[in-house]
């Protein structure tokens, strides 16, 4: 018994093809026909698509070990750690900083600084409010209609409703617009960019969180090196009053003596005791000028963490859908997903009438 043979033949193929181009180019009416409307379509897509807005800003990641130099071996004489806190290696470094203004805490902080639009005050999160139209559909919804956001407002004290709003806009900013990379892990230099429709918008944002970032890191990580020389601050004047205390007892038993019989020595010890006190507290004053002075150095040392370079500066780049290419693109698209559906029907009713 003869089985049949499946396979096709060069010339089977051709016929094939053959039958496929001419179905296709009987149907040239409707793939023209589906081109003009997608590219009309594309063409009006163009005209709503508003332009994209792209503010920059390069910032330096600086080395605290680097500043320090030999001060290290110095400040742990007087029980001090300059490179304990400071560094690239903590918690603020590289990818981490990086996070760090991606963060939520950081970008609702930024939603909440202040900027002036139509020569009013308003805050980052109004004008993101106002550029979504937002307001008008709140107007139905009692829950939201009186909702606002002020400049500076602690952020603690939000509502549920305010809570929920902030969220929505930080997932939006967060995998939408913002972006923040180390181009190249051997420099610290970084880059946050901003993208927007609405150009004030993204540059004010970006140098808002800058700022913000800024900020919440000197108030952070230099805070050890800070309560350090708050408390040497204090120390020094305690020692002070006490110096110029033991100074003025001095001075009096001096007085009290003057013209005394040298014989009587009993009467000269309140100034002798007065004189140790004296030299003793001069000897304490003296050791925590230095350790001050050290705790500065540490102070300094630590603050700033991020050096602007480059800020984003009006007029901002901008991509724009380009009229032109919404017409061809259109056209294109709709006559290939034409064509392909065209294909996929002849498809199946081949397949069904077998």
């Amino acid at each position: 018994m003869e089985t049949p043979n499946d396979e096709i033949t060069l010339k089977e193929l051709l016929l094939k093809a053959k039958e496929w181009y001419t179905f296709l180019l009987s149907k040239w009416k409707t793939i023209v026909l589906a081109g003009i409307i997608g590219a009309l379509a594309g063409l009006g897509y163009s005209f709503y698509k508003k332009p994209v807005y792209t503010a920059t800003l390069t910032y330096a990641l600086e080395d605290g070990k680097a500043a320090g130099g030999g001060l290290g071996s110095l400040a742990s004489s007087f029980g001090f750690d300059i490179d304990g806190a400071g560094g690239n290696s903590g918690a603020f470094s590289g990818a981490n900083l990086m996070e760090l203004f991606k963060s939520r805490a950081m970008v609702e902080q930024t939603l909440l600084a202040p900027v002036t639009q139509n020569n009013k005050t308003i805050s980052l999160a109004e004008m993101y409010i106002q550029d979504k139209k937002w307001r008008e559909k709140w107007e139905e919804k009692p829950a939201l209609k009186n909702i606002t956001f002020l400049p500076n407002t602690d952020r603690t004290k939000f509502t549920r409703s305010q809570d929920s709003i902030f969220g929505v806009i930080y997932n939006d900013l967060s995998k939408n617009a913002l972006t923040v990379e180390q181009k190249d892990k051997k420099v610290a230099i970084g880059t946050i960019t901003m993208k927007g429709a609405n150009e004030y918008f993204a540059q004010q944002f970006n140098l808002a969180l800058t700022n913000t970032v800024t900020d919440f890191y000197i108030e952070t990580k230099s805070k050890r090196a800070k309560e350090n020389m708050d408390i040497l601050v204090r120390q020094t004047d305690s020692i002070r009053g006490e110096l110029n205390g033991a100074m003025t007892g001095v001075a009096i038993a001096n007085d009290n003596t003057f013209g005394l019989n040298p014989a009587l020595n009993v009467k000269r010890l309140p100034s002798a005791r007065r004189q140790v006190d004296v030299q003793a507290n001069s000897a304490i004053f003296s050791e925590l000028i230095k350790q001050t002075e050290m705790a500065k150095v540490t102070l300094r040392k630590e603050t700033p963490l991020i050096q602007v370079i480059d800020q984003p500066i009006l007029p901002l780049p901008k991509e724009q859908f380009g009229k032109a290419k919404g017409f061809l693109l259109g056209g294109i698209l709709a006559g290939f997903l034409t064509l392909l559906g065209l294909i996929a029907r002849r498809v199946f009713k081949e397949i069904a009438g077998s």
